[in-house]
């Protein structure tokens, strides 16, 4: 996890606003996401490739033409609404950063996988539960001949909390921790910096408490580096 600490304004991390694209899988799970071959790299280049693989491709690689993020209006997609338990199965993070790196903002779902739900409001990837019959009627909504042309656009206010759509204004909860991260730009690493005095405070009450545990790895390394 890279930190994004910013020094913008709250303003500039109040809203999502896009495209919205229809995922009416339930339980798509993180392998689903993002496939284990995608997962050889030693840093988090390149999965926006990965991303929904089995579900965007054909086996010979080529584009499966009826799924919606191949549908040329779909292009810069910010937003996706999904069905039930999104994100389920094993914790790898990669299916959260392949997500934001094919563009993804936030996900919207009645419910989702624990980890990936920690994982995505950790990373600044927004998960936004409403409930059953609201995102059903978005669902339904957004595959509407109606949307066909010109794709459900959503907008997403971080501040009041709020959904708005064609249908009217939906009401969803953050924790405040989350919400502050989220209004100040902020990922998981990037909050815990926001208390680096404290944290070096305690570091040094508690070096010099137990001088033995200072630098015990690299002394260690050293030690065996020494033998070797």
């Amino acid at each position: 996890m890279t930190p994004t600490p910013t020094q913008e304004s709250a303003q500039e991390h109040d809203r999502i606003e896009g495209i919205a694209a229809p995922i009416p899988i339930a339980n798509l799970d993180t392998d689903q996401i993002m496939p284990k071959q995608f997962l050889r790299g030693i840093d988090k280049a390149g999965l926006a490739q990965g991303l929904l693989w089995d579900l965007r491709f054909h086996g010979d690689g080529s584009p499966r033409e009826d799924f919606v993020l191949n549908r040329g209006a779909y292009a810069g997609t910010r937003i996706l609404v999904a069905d039930a338990n999104f994100g389920c199965g094993s914790s790898r993070e990669h299916a959260v950063w392949g997500l934001q790196q094919y563009g993804i903002e936030a996900v919207i779902a009645p419910s989702f996988g624990e980890i990936f739900y920690s994982n995505a409001m950790n990373n600044r990837l927004l998960a936004v539960m409403l409930p059953e019959a609201d995102v059903q009627a978005l669902l339904g909504l957004a595959a509407s001949p109606a949307f066909e042309a010109s794709p459900l656009r959503l907008e997403i206010d971080v501040r009041r909390l709020e959904v708005r759509s064609p249908l009217g204004t939906h009401g969803f909860t953050l924790s405040p921790r989350h919400r502050a991260m989220f209004l100040e730009g902020l990922d998981l690493i990037g909050a815990s910096l926001a208390h680096r005095a404290a944290i070096d405070a305690f570091a040094q009450r508690h070096w010099a408490a137990q001088p033995w545990t200072r630098d015990v790895a690299r002394r260690t390394k050293a030690r065996l580096d020494g033998l070797a």
